[in-house]
Formats: C-alpha cells, structure tokens, sequence
C-alpha cells in the first residue's frame, strides 16, 4: 500500500477534532471510512497513531510525530491549488458558496459576468443570507465556503480576506447634509438612522470603526433596523432617515441622484470582505480558482 494524501488529511483532521465522529462528519464521511483510513495508515507505518477511549482519542508518540508532516502537506496542497488556478480556464464543474447581503446582492453579480467569461464551464449557484446566518451553515457543513462582509472570529473557521470596500455616510437629495462637501461625526448623529439588523457585516464594521474613533453605537438615534441594504436604500429615499453603507451598493442611485454619498471627516469605514471556511476543508480547484479571480484580477472596472 502506498501512502497518500487522503489519508494523511483523515489522519490530520481526527487528531485536530479529538473524534473519530466529529471528524467523520467534518469530512462528509461515514465514521467507519473515517476508521478504516486511519487503520490504513497506521498498518502503513506499523504503529498506532491514536490511543482510544470511550470519550476521546489522543495522540500517541507517533502520532505526534506525525502531525507536522500531515499539516505540510495540506498545507502544500493548498499552495498547490492556488498556483495551479491560474492556469484552469478549461476548468468545468460546479461553484456552490454562500455569500452576505451586499455581497450576493451588489457586488458578486457584477463579478460573476467576467468570472463565467473566463471559466465558462464552472457553473455557479450561490445562496444569500447575513453574516451570522452563514457562519452557521459553514459550521453545520451546509456550506463549504462563504464571502462575508466582517472579519469572523472562530476557532474552528479559516478567514481570509479577498476584496476591499469602503462604507459611507448615505444621505436622501433634499437632506441638509446632502450638499455638504465633508461633515463631522457630531453633525450626524443629530439625525435619524436607518441601519441594517444586528449581525450584518455592514453594521458590525460601522460600530466597531465608531467605537474607535470614541462614538458609543447607541449614541445613533435608530428608527428603523431592516433585513436587507436595498430596503434600507428605500428608506433612505424616502425621508425617514440616513444611513452608513457600502458605496458599491449605492452606486445606481448616486448617479441618479437620488442618494447623496458622503465622507465623515475623522472616520473611516475601510473594510475587507472575507472568504470563510472551515479548518478541515479542502476546498474544489472551483472555488480555489474563484478566490484567486477576486485576489489578483482588477476588479474596479467592474465595480
């Protein structure tokens, strides 16, 4: 029998969930092929390389010793993927991921026009729900990968970032503040808000940059909180308040007219959108080439 990969991710991820169950359902693998592979490899090198328990399964010496080389190599193979993307443009198969409000709804479609240009035998399916709402399906194994708006902090998730965007103060045409060159955070918070709900990425970012620039977030006088950036352009529109949001989702409107955007002197709401997966996943050469789609290409002339 030969050594291989396979195992030595099997092997990788038994150890880094302490389960053979945990792993088994990691890996979208039935917990005796978890358990077969593993028996495999110890016959491979005629040594146990976990000691079992009712509860948990440690490392032996061997094991241990085992560790780093299963860590390089899928930390290899990773690298491998990433260098070899750029040159998969006769690539085919399926890109499933999931993606955050204003990602899946203002900036990933104008990306998923050149994208198929270039790979047009990658078809794409993408599903559209907050934040927090994918963290939770990236953890349940219902998605493999997702785009979010913030930063995910989670011991068991791989977060990196992919695209950069910028927040802004969004204002209706007869507001004000709407032909204000620059405006201060004080001036601002004189008005009514319209935000996004608690755990998007758009509301998280511009709390957090608040706070630092020594704003409390219930300082802001919010009258309406809604699900989505299209309902809080609408509001906006309306006359029932103003808002912080991505200028990509704003862009329609601001060449209409129709929305104001503006700067807020002293604060700036720089952020960068995350891919998110989990430690133990490998992911498709699909989604590996799209990561590298959205990290080298420039994507302006789009957006």
């Amino acid at each position: 029998m030969a050594l291989n990969f396979h195992q030595l991710h099997i092997f990788h991820t038994v150890a880094e969930k302490g389960s053979f169950s945990h792993a088994a359902q990691a890996l979208h693998m039935t917990q005796p092929a978890v358990t077969m592979q593993v028996q495999s490899l110890e016959d491979y090198f005629g040594t146990k390389l976990f000691a079992r328990s009712t509860k948990r399964v440690e490392l032996t010496e061997s094991g241990r010793a085992l560790i780093p080389f299963a860590r390089r190599s899928i930390e290899l193979m990773k690298e491998t993927d990433i260098g070899m993307s750029k040159f998969t443009h006769m690539l085919d198969g399926r890109l499933h991921l999931g993606a955050s409000l204003t990602i899946g709804e203002y900036i990933l479609p104008r990306l998923l026009g050149p994208f198929s240009q270039e790979y047009p035998n990658i078809s794409v399916s993408m599903k559209v729900i907050n934040t927090k709402q994918l963290l939770e399906e990236v953890l349940n194994h219902q998605l493999t990968f997702g785009l979010v708006e913030a930063e995910v902090s989670h011991p068991d998730v791989h977060t990196e970032a992919v695209l950069s965007d910028e927040l802004r103060l969004i204002v209706p045409k007869q507001h004000p503040l709407a032909d204000r060159e620059r405006v201060t955070v004080d001036e601002v918070l004189q008005f009514p808000f319209v935000l996004r709900e608690q755990g998007s990425g758009t509301r998280r970012v511009m709390e957090e940059e608040l706070e630092k620039a020594g704003y409390a977030p219930d300082a802001l006088r919010i009258v309406m909180e809604l699900g989505s950036t299209g309902a809080v352009k609408s509001a906006v529109e309306a006359g029932l308040g103003i808002s912080i949001l991505s200028q990509s989702s704003v862009r329609h409107e601001a060449a209409l007219g129709v929305l104001k955007v503006k700067e807020i002197d002293g604060v700036r709401f720089d952020r960068s959108f995350h891919a998110i997966y989990l430690n133990s996943t490998l992911l498709p050469i699909s989604a590996v080439t799209f990561m590298t789609f959205l990290r080298e290409r420039d994507l302006s002339q789009w957006l």
